[in-house]
This record gives C-alpha cells, sequence and structure tokens, in this order.
C-alpha cells in the first residue's frame, strides 16, 4: 500500500512540475486592444486612410458581378484588414501575430 502510494506521490509531483502548454488565440489577443485602435464602422475610406495612413497592402475587390452583390474592397494593415462596402467601412478583422497564433484564415487572394 506504501509502495502504491509513494508511486502516486510521485506522479503527481512530475505532473506539477511538467510546463503548462497552451496556445495563443487571436480573440484574447482582440479583446486586450482598444477599442479606438481600429477603424470603426461607417468611416470612409478617405477618413480610415487619413488616420492610419496607407495600407501595405490593397487587395483584389471581391463580388460586384449582380446588384445584390456590392463589390468588397480590402485593406491590410499590419496589425488588421479593413473590409469597405461602397467607401465605407464594414468589418475589420485582426490579423494574426504570428504564425503559431490561432486565428482567422488569411484572405483569399
Amino acid at each position: 500500500m506504501k509502495r502504491y502510494l509513494g508511486t502516486l506521490a510521485v506522479l503527481a509531483t512530475l505532473a506539477a512540475a511538467t510546463p503548462a502548454l497552451a496556445d495563443t488565440l487571436l480573440v484574447d489577443r482582440a479583446n486586450e486592444k482598444p477599442a479606438g485602435a481600429l477603424p470603426v464602422r461607417g468611416q470612409s475610406m478617405q477618413q480610415v486612410q487619413s488616420q492610419f495612413g496607407a495600407p501595405s497592402e490593397q487587395l483584389q475587390p471581391r463580388g460586384g458581378q449582380k446588384r445584390q452583390w456590392p463589390t468588397i474592397n480590402r485593406w491590410v494593415y499590419p496589425q488588421f484588414t479593413v473590409y469597405f462596402e461602397k467607401q465605407k467601412v464594414i468589418d475589420v478583422v485582426a490579423n494574426k501575430a504570428d504564425p503559431n497564433e490561432i486565428g482567422p484564415k488569411p484572405p483569399i487572394r
């Protein structure tokens, strides 16, 4: 009986000594950022460009094949990607900080 308790104590000590492995989630990092650090829904392209500067990349527009499908423009900044419909911000998505971070898939090019 003492042998089993000794083994159990050793196993418990080893389990406690093992470093905890955790994934870095994009959601956690996005919740930490202040709301003023991102473009706001409804801002124009000119307002976004004057506040945050020129985007590092402007992706090809998507949509617009039918009247019901408006053209969506996407601007990529180092920390986030801005989605525009008819020159107005409709959404802002945080980019991954590093390749190991779990978050959205990269935008379709």
